[in-house]
């Protein structure tokens, strides 16, 4: 059986990366996001920081007031959810583009604005090497595409690509295969360990178990009649690196997409059509893959000024014809293209409005 391999993306101090992206004077000065509650000026609490800010002791959670009080000179904005939303749902496509095209089960899970699991087993061979050289590839298109930074943690499941995402931090990336597990994860802190709480940690420093190596020679039967079973038989096979949790996409993530860069930024349509036909070959395997149907294509275009456009059109029934597909492409295409005046970077196409097939015949059937 081909090794497991999980690349975790965390993208770096998001929102106030985007802030800093979008006013260059910013950078090089403490930013607060703040989640003000409209009281008052600061009345609220810190969203997010740079990393210029946590230098002063400012982090996510704190009272606006109180990050004022730690750097009174500190620029404070407020949070733009919709605005930031929308740029983590490109930095999705982006991510979505490198994971395996799977026969069974998903390659895929979004757990925040900012963070996703891929599946990309397939895609190496079970290789760390080849691991390594994706997360370069996916590191070097954000940064082109979006002039953003992210981290990288890349191991044999989510508990630990998690974990290794974070060593680095900002802008970096580690690998940890499964031969350097124990050298990796038995001289940390038992609160490293992804899935314990304060609380949790709390009670494992009351029974003498400090690092994840005390955790690993602990009892089992005493972390169950502490915990109860579930909770102990996790934290004993956490403590081994052991996880075997499935990729899943979220709750009414409903949705197939893919975007890709063109050979150069264009308006011309034989260049333009040519990749958006791959794009949609792509999304008919994934289709075909799952046996889904769809109702609704969106095409998404990003321009040379970084801009985002997109427009759908919804059938008024499911199929999963190729033929619907590339004709209801095109034509979306060509509207945004008659609107552009400015050349494209990017383009993708995504399905949604998705339904099992259950041998329901396609449009062209009929």
């Amino acid at each position: 059986m081909m090794q497991r391999v999980i690349l975790h993306v965390d993208m770096d101090y998001f929102f106030a990366a985007i802030e800093e992206r979008e006013n260059p004077e910013l950078r090089g000065k403490a930013v607060v996001v703040c989640m003000l509650s409209g009281r008052n000026e600061l009345s609220g609490a810190v969203s997010a920081c740079n990393y210029v800010a946590r230098g002063y002791g400012i982090i996510s959670g704190i009272p606006c007031s109180k990050a004022k009080k730690l750097n009174p000179k500190a620029v404070f904005l407020p949070v733009r959810k919709e605005f930031y939303t929308s740029i983590s749902n490109r930095v999705m496509e982006i991510l979505r583009n490198y994971v395996d095209v799977r026969e069974e089960g998903d390659a895929f899970e979004q757990i925040s604005i900012d963070e996703a699991f891929l599946g990309i087993t397939e895609k190496t061979g079970g290789n760390f090497s080849r691991a390594f050289e994706i997360g370069m590839q996916i590191k070097n298109e954000i940064k082109e595409t979006e002039n953003l930074t992210c981290s990288v943690g890349i191991g044999p499941n989510k508990l630990i690509a998690k974990m290794t995402s974070s060593i680095k931090k900002p802008d970096g990336i580690t690998v940890v295969s499964p031969n350097e597990l124990e050298s990796f994860l038995l001289p940390l802190k038992v609160s490293k360990l992804w899935g314990i709480g304060d609380v949790t940690a709390g009670k494992l420093q009351k029974m003498g178990i400090i690092t994840i190596k005390d955790l690993a020679e602990h009892d089992v039967t005493h972390l169950i009649s502490t915990f109860g079973k579930n909770r102990g038989i996790w934290l004993k096979k956490a403590a081994a690196g052991i996880d075997d949790s499935p990729l899943k996409e979220r709750d009414g993530s409903e949705q197939i997409s893919r975007i890709s860069t063109l050979p150069k930024d264009t308006l011309d349509i034989k260049l333009i059509s040519q990749l958006l036909n791959k794009l949609v070959e792509d999304v008919i395997c994934k289709l075909d893959s799952m046996e889904l149907s769809f109702r609704t294509v969106t095409v998404m275009v990003i321009n040379s000024n970084l801009r985002m456009y997109t427009k759908s059109r919804t059938l008024n029934h499911h199929v999963h014809s190729k033929e619907v597909l590339v004709e209801m492409a095109h034509e979306i295409m060509r509207e945004l293209l008659s609107e552009s005046h400015v050349e494209l970077r990017r383009v993708g196409v995504r399905v949604s409005s998705l339904l099992k097939r259950k041998g329901q015949k396609s449009l062209f059937d009929y």
